[in-house]
């Protein structure tokens, strides 16, 4: 058999066909255009899913079921979005919508729990039995992975990891509440502390190659910090400083095997890894017991089409812890 996954982003949908250990054989992508109405862009997500099915010369029949990874929350067996805010959408029949172009299963969950459990089938955590997955964008997402299978809690909402709080008088953040986790370990954190300090000395590695505040970016600040920069250096570990706290509290409360940081931020490889590694024992209770592995995403863009196809996969065999 093989599964069609789709990912669905703020900008992009993109869509595959991949067979059952998560091996793309083909896709296809197009702009979301997300102000239009829900069922203008549900049309595309289906064109683009048969253009791909075209493409890897496959037929209807051999479909099992297909995976939608959304930046947003569903509810499973109703097969809804309960809200999508990048797109506007609320309380969406998306599985019943989607089923009248493809007459398919239709799976829904977060496009970081997805994304978590492309690297559990076929990825950098592959044969784990625990793990988490944090996304370091412009936010911080979060999904867990329990015996192959996506972890959401009772109601759905258990990895909602980005707005664990951090500093209870802290940063106020988009979900109305102050200090989350994503107010200090996002793309977007990295930024505003690499902008505030580089307001403090004009003749700052950072501030003349970036010119002016606002060209400030991630990548700049840890490329800066990686050549020595004071200013990049002192923003680099205050930011991996909130980030091996972060990982300790998984640590605490899970004990995964293992940890898995993905997003743009880890593009910054082993120098993002070491620094965090280096943290970690600061804030661990017990010192002297082993602890679950941190390491980087390896699927980069193909995780949203992997995971999202293998959902119907692991939630056919078992259903959602």
């Amino acid at each position: 058999m093989i599964y069609i996954g789709i990912d669905l982003g703020g900008t992009k949908i993109a869509a595959g066909i991949t067979d059952d250990q998560g091996q793309i054989l083909a896709e296809a992508s197009t702009a979301t255009i997300a102000e239009r109405h829900y069922k203008d862009v549900v049309r595309d997500m289906a064109s683009c899913a048969l253009q791909a099915l075209e493409q890897s010369g496959k037929l209807i029949d051999d479909v099992d079921s297909i995976g939608v990874g959304i930046p947003g929350v569903a509810e499973n067996e109703g097969g809804t979005v309960i809200f999508c805010t990048n797109l506007g959408w609320h309380d969406i029949p998306l599985r019943e919508e989607l089923q009248k172009y493809i007459n398919k299963p239709v799976f829904i969950d977060n496009d970081a729990t997805v994304a978590a459990l492309a690297e559990n089938v076929a990825g950098v955590s592959k044969n784990a039995h625990s793990s988490i997955f944090l996304t370091l964008g412009t936010g911080v997402g979060g999904g867990i992975i329990m015996d192959g299978k996506p972890w959401t809690g009772a109601h759905g909402v258990a990895t909602e990891l980005g707005h664990i709080t951090m500093e209870i008088d802290g940063i106020p953040c988009t979900c109305g509440k102050n200090g989350c986790l994503e107010r200090y370990c996002s793309a977007t954190a990295l930024i505003r502390m690499g902008r505030e300090q580089a307001r403090l000395p004009p003749d700052s590695l950072m501030m003349a190659r970036a010119g002016s505040e606002e060209n400030i970016n991630g990548k700049l600040i840890i490329d800066c910090a990686r050549e020595g920069d004071p200013i990049a250096v002192k923003v680099f570990e205050r930011y991996t400083k909130y980030l091996a706290i972060a990982v300790n509290t998984m640590i605490s409360f899970f004990d995964p095997e293992m940890i898995v940081l993905g997003g743009g931020i880890s593009m910054a490889g082993d120098f993002l890894l070491d620094a965090v590694k280096e943290k970690i024992p600061q804030y661990l209770m017990y010192k002297t017991l082993p602890y679950g592995k941190l390491e980087l995403a390896v699927l980069g863009n193909g995780a949203g089409i992997i995971g999202a196809a293998m959902l119907g996969r692991v939630l056919k065999e078992g259903g959602t812890l």
